[in-house]
């Protein structure tokens, strides 16, 4: 009988570029492999793989083979259709939001996309995207979401592929960093790549006239290697994303701007909505709390079925 090691290279480091189902194309990281991209199965008991992922790996002829996954020092998950927890990216250092005038930004999207982040204490940074659309309609409301997320802290950058305002800032924060983007269909994150990493060739499609609303263009995750440096992870545009593999203490942690006032509750077993005594509400008729982000907050915990 043949071996099941037989025809197998020895041992090598690489991380997963993509994964296609059942195979993944990963990039070698070692030795003569280094810089190639090579597709492999995996063996049986290896966990899922998905863009970000460092693994050991076996080549062969035609296909190498995945033998393990090594630690993840981060990922990034939602759920799916099933209700299955399903990663979208691991070892990623920072998230990059881009939102855009069109469509208007879906803030209790934002707001799931940094909790999750925070859950795996990744930092988050904003890309104001289409920023030369500054006479639209939506520009006001932009601004608006612009300015609450900078008021609790998340830096925010302008950008436009139209003008490449913003494209060289972008690079200088990718380097040395495995970054992710996330975004609504039709915020431009493809287009964003192309200028990021011209060798990408993302697919890119207009926003339908009738609603402004983006197509799917990118249908699962990718890793491209950024010529300037760094490592920069292209996610499914989506209009959801959930939350329901994190708990109470996850879900309150990731709205840090809720910080200052937990554990100043009139009630210990504050449940933080409307009733008298609750410091967070209190702090959102003092405008130190967003409004919208504690509305966000309870739409999200309620969902979960959170008490």
């Amino acid at each position: 009988m043949e071996s099941i090691t037989e025809g197998l290279e020895p041992n090598a480091t690489g991380i997963v570029i993509i994964n296609y189902g059942l195979q993944v194309l990963i990039e070698g990281l070692d030795g003569i492999y280094c810089g190639n991209h090579y597709r492999c199965y995996k063996r049986a008991n290896v966990p899922s793989l998905v863009a970000g992922d460092h693994v050991i790996w076996r080549n062969a002829n035609p296909f190498g083979i995945v033998v393990a996954r090594q630690t993840r020092s981060s990922k990034l998950a939602r759920l799916d259709i099933s209700g299955k927890t399903k990663s979208v990216a691991a070892n990623v250092s920072q998230l990059f939001i881009v939102i855009a005038c069109v469509p208007l930004p879906i803030t209790n999207l934002i707001d799931r996309y940094i909790v999750a982040a925070e859950a795996e204490h990744i930092s988050v940074t904003l890309i104001a995207n289409k920023i030369d659309l500054d006479k639209h309609k939506n520009s006001v409301q932009l601004q608006a979401v612009i300015n609450e997320y900078k008021r609790i802290g998340y830096p925010v950058i302008r950008s436009s592929v139209k003008t490449a305002i913003g494209i060289n800032l972008i690079k200088n924060n990718l380097r040395n960093e495995t970054s992710l983007f996330v975004g609504q269909s039709g915020v431009g994150k493809s287009s964003l790549l192309n200028l990021i990493e011209p060798t990408a060739n993302s697919h890119t499609r207009p926003l339908s006239i009738a609603n402004e609303k983006g197509a799917h263009t990118t249908t699962v995750s990718r890793l491209f290697r950024v010529s300037s440096g760094g490592n920069l992870i292209d996610s499914p545009g989506t209009h959801t994303f959930s939350l329901a593999h994190l708990d109470s203490r996850q879900l309150i942690e990731g709205f840090k701007d809720f910080h200052p006032f937990l554990g100043k509750c009139k009630f210990r077993d504050c449940l933080h909505d409307e009733q008298s005594g609750c410091a967070i509400s209190e702090a959102t008729k003092k405008n130190l709390v967003s409004a919208r982000r504690f509305k966000n907050y309870h739409q999200i915990k309620d969902e979960l079925k959170i008490k």
